[in-house]
């Protein structure tokens, strides 16, 4: 049975995977997150020297921990896009020079992909067709998949901020630190998520597309108009639930529209315990089965990267070629560069 490594480098993770027919032997991460919490974001060119710094540990600790050697290896599989062009690009660098050095073949998949193809390692086979929400820092997209290794079909897309931008700028907005997603979660299991009324942007809209750009700046006026001290676990709590009501009301709807019985929920913001409660109830009610991996598979990771991997080359799928180049903007319909 191959034996797949998988890279991903797309923003502010080194994650390493090692994956053999939908097993996963090992996932390893080097994150750079303390690096970045004192400017309250990402910054790219510090991403980019910490991957260069981690990829060869990561890399070694990974093998190590599945019992295994380069020279073991059957396909590299690493994330070409989209992401951050400097992080994609060591990375994508590296699998080539382990592709290249080990002569085996060479995958620059699509990070959405990796995060639905994730889901085999906990949960099987996926089921095709399956409708899945990817929720992350840079991406809110609702997604048709009728064949995880071959193509996507982009149903609706974020206008503006991603569920995790939007995250981050209401923590940084509350004194709360980054990354904001995880404190937010945390802070809200202490509010009370009907204390505040925040708007719902484009719930009613027949389009599958969301916005949270107008939630962010509704959430600011309110704390802004506030004299006294500002509650912020409901603040938190009310922010959350206008967030995951649109999300999974939206995917729900797809999933009856399009007539697909399975939703897969994927991407860093998966990780949240609301969202999954959420959309659990609200799957349930509709006959839908609800599919998302334990937390530390949702966020970015080599595991998923790996299992994309494993899955093309079960399936045949042609490699890359060794010039293949790491594409901030891959289109989602491309699952393989």
């Amino acid at each position: 049975m191959p034996l797949v490594l998988g890279i991903e480098t797309s923003c502010d993770e080194t994650g390493v995977g090692v994956v053999r027919d939908r097993v996963l032997l090992a996932d390893e991460v080097a994150s750079s997150v303390e690096e970045h919490a004192r400017f309250g974001g990402v910054v790219p060119e510090v991403a980019s020297r910490a991957h260069l710094e981690a990829m060869v540990p990561t890399v070694d600790r990974a093998l190590a921990a599945a019992g295994v050697t380069l020279a073991d290896l059957d396909a590299i599989a690493v994330t070409s896009g989209p992401g951050l062009a400097g992080a994609l690009l060591v990375g994508v660098a590296a699998a080539k020079a382990y592709a290249l050095a080990l002569d085996l073949p060479l995958y620059g998949v699509n990070h959405l992909a990796a995060h639905v193809a994730v889901d085999v390692l906990e949960h099987g086979p996926l089921p095709e067709p399956a409708i899945a929400l990817l929720v992350s820092g840079g991406h809110s997209s609702l997604l048709l998949v009728k064949d995880v290794t071959r193509t996507m079909t982009p149903l609706g897309q974020t206008l503006d901020d991603a569920a995790g931008e939007a995250f981050d700028k209401v923590a940084r907005l509350l004194g709360l630190g980054f990354p904001g997603g995880p404190v937010v979660d945390r802070t809200a299991q202490l509010g009370d998520r009907r204390a505040i009324a925040f708007p719902r942007s484009m719930l009613a809209d027949p389009s599958y597309d969301v916005s949270f750009s107008g939630l962010k700046t509704a959430v600011a006026r309110w704390v802004e108009k506030q004299d006294g001290p500002i509650p912020v676990a409901d603040v938190c709590a009310s922010f959350q639930e206008a967030v995951v009501d649109v999300l999974t009301a939206k995917a729900v709807r797809a999933c009856r529209d399009v007539g697909v019985g399975h939703l897969l929920i994927g991407g860093g913001v998966a990780a949240n315990s609301r969202l999954r409660a959420l959309a659990q109830e609200r799957c349930d009610a509709a006959g839908i089965v609800l599919r998302v991996p334990r937390p530390g598979l949702c966020t970015d990771n080599g595991a998923m990267v790996a299992a994309l991997g494993d899955r093309l080359l079960d399936a045949g799928i042609a490699a890359s070629a060794l010039d293949l180049p790491a594409d901030s903007s891959m289109p989602v319909e491309r699952v393989v560069c």
